[in-house]
C-alpha cells in the first residue's frame, strides 16, 4: 500500500505474518508519528493504550496531528504493535 502525505512524501508498507515492513521516502518527521498514528488506529488505540500502560487519550494527544510524542513513547507504541525500529545512514 502506499500512502501519499504532502507533495514530495511517499510511505509504503505491507505486512507480512507478524511483520510490517515500512519505507519511507522524502518527508521529516513528522511523517514517523503519522504513520504510528495511523496504525495504532488501525490496530484499535484502546488495546494500543492498554498495552504500553498509557491513557488513551494521552496517546491521541502524542500521536495527533499536533502531538510531539517523546522517544520513550514511541518506542512503547512499536514494541505493542511488535515493530522494531531500524535505523541506516543517509
Amino acid at each position: 500500500m502506499r500512502v501519499h502525505y504532502g507533495p514530495g512524501y511517499r510511505m509504503y508498507f505491507t505486512r507480512k505474518h507478524h511483520v510490517v515492513y515500512l519505507l519511507r521516502v522524502g518527508g521529516d518527521r513528522v511523517l514517523i508519528r503519522c504513520a504510528l498514528n495511523d496504525i495504532t488506529r488501525a490496530t484499535g488505540m484502546t488495546q494500543i493504550a492498554r498495552d504500553t500502560g498509557l491513557g488513551r487519550e494521552s496517546l491521541y494527544n502524542a500521536l495527533g496531528s499536533t502531538g510531539n510524542p517523546e522517544f520513550a513513547t514511541i518506542m512503547k507504541v512499536m514494541k505493542a504493535l511488535g515493530l522494531k525500529l531500524h535505523a541506516t545512514a543517509a
